[in-house]
């Protein structure tokens, strides 16, 4: 299960550059307007939306002598690692318009690399297991890494990349410092590509090999179009992209809110990080444990209801002049009890969410006689 779940790094990593750190370089550091870069960056995303299911859908019907995941992981370690690279070091003294095309393409180039490993990797889920709840450990262990992974790099960056210089005071302008921001991450990323598929490759001989019936292009896409009808599916689909909507504005705003909310500096920033890590802990160790005992949807729901009103509590409460004043020796230790268990109760709702998505791969299988992993997770992803 570990080596499995280390593969997730590399997305934690890329989350963790892209929510917190793209947008606030390409305005702040580069010079570019924050509204245009958010729109190319939107544009990107979009994309992505197509390129997803469409990584889902060509992996399904891969057949090959390491199955139908293994070559798409492996051969996505080199163009991820490159265009991670290629991201953060944009052509010194280029035109605003070509700084903005190099955004938007190298963007679009990380995120479908991304995607051809995530997208396969995730699928391999309801493959290496059928019990329903071993695949809510599966999922706690590649949302642990995952998470340790993007939070690792954004400490690294807070105390070494981006630290505070006499050059720099505010170490988050010091654009050398992204660049080797960027070395550090995609080695990471290609280091945990590697690993996860090396260390699954053994049971490549134990995996299913469904066939696959020649058909047109238009019946490929009436096949797609059924697959993706199904109403649990579709319920997880449009919760994930709420849940993945509250935690990209957050990341976005993070070093914001940091900064000019709360009035924070420096080494501070790594110390909220490593408070998101002791959340994540909390979910990997109860998420499993709460599923099997309460059923994972309804754990789930409980879980991010509970999780919103935390993650929104400080700014309510300071809104209403009843949460420690900023520069408060209160505030650091109760925005920490705060971040832990918003982080623990979001996390635990994306592990049972991924689980159940495991679990109606099967039940598409029995309504449409197919197995369609790529699909279903191209979908929550």
């Amino acid at each position: 299960m570990a080596t499995y779940g280390f593969g997730s790094v590399a997305y934690g990593v890329k989350d963790a550059g892209f929510g917190t750190f793209l947008l606030l370089f390409y305005n702040q550091v580069v010079g570019l307007p924050s509204a245009t870069v958010g729109l190319v960056i939107m544009a990107a995303l979009l994309i992505d939306a197509v390129i997803d299911p469409a990584v889902g859908f060509f992996s399904d019907r891969t057949r090959s002598s390491w199955g139908r995941r293994h070559p798409w992981m492996y051969a996505s370690a080199l163009p991820i690692m490159i265009g991670w690279i290629l991201l953060w070091n944009p052509p010194a003294g280029a035109s605003e318009t070509a700084v903005l095309a190099w955004l938007f393409v190298v963007a679009v180039i990380v995120r479908s690399a991304v995607s051809a490993y995530e997208v396969p990797s995730v699928a391999l889920t309801p493959e290496l297991t059928s019990d329903y709840d071993e695949r809510t450990r599966i999922m706690a262990y590649r949302y642990l890494f995952g998470w340790a992974g993007g939070l690792t790099m954004l400490v690294s960056a807070y105390t070494l990349f981006l630290a505070p210089t006499a050059a720099f005071p505010n170490g988050l302008l010091n654009r050398a410092g992204y660049g080797h921001f960027a070395l550090a991450g995609a080695l990471l990323m290609g280091l945990a590509i590697i690993v996860s598929a090396a260390g699954t490759h053994r049971e490549i001989r134990n995996l299913p090999r469904p066939p696959i019936i020649p058909q047109t292009l238009r019946e490929n896409f009436r096949e797609l179009g059924q697959t993706v009808r199904n109403r649990a599916f579709a319920v997880l689909m449009l919760a994930s992209l709420c849940a993945y909507t509250n935690q990209g504005i957050g990341y976005a705003l993070s070093n914001y809110l940091y900064s000019y909310v709360w009035g924070f500096k420096g080494a501070v920033f790594a110390y909220l990080t490593v408070s998101l890590f002791a959340g994540v802990v909390v979910a990997f160790l109860v998420a499993p444990r709460l599923g099997k005992r309460g059923g994972k949807p309804r754990i789930a729901m409980a879980a991010v209801l509970l999780g919103g009103t935390i993650q929104t509590l400080p700014y309510w409460l300071r809104l209403a002049g009843v949460f420690p004043e900023v520069g408060s020796r209160a505030l650091l230790p109760v925005l920490f009890g705060c971040f832990i268990l918003s982080t623990a109760c979001n996390v635990s709702a994306f592990i049972l969410g991924a689980s159940m998505m495991a679990d109606v791969v099967e039940d598409s299988e029995i309504r449409t006689g197919r197995r369609s992993e790529g699909v279903f997770f191209a979908g929550s992803f």
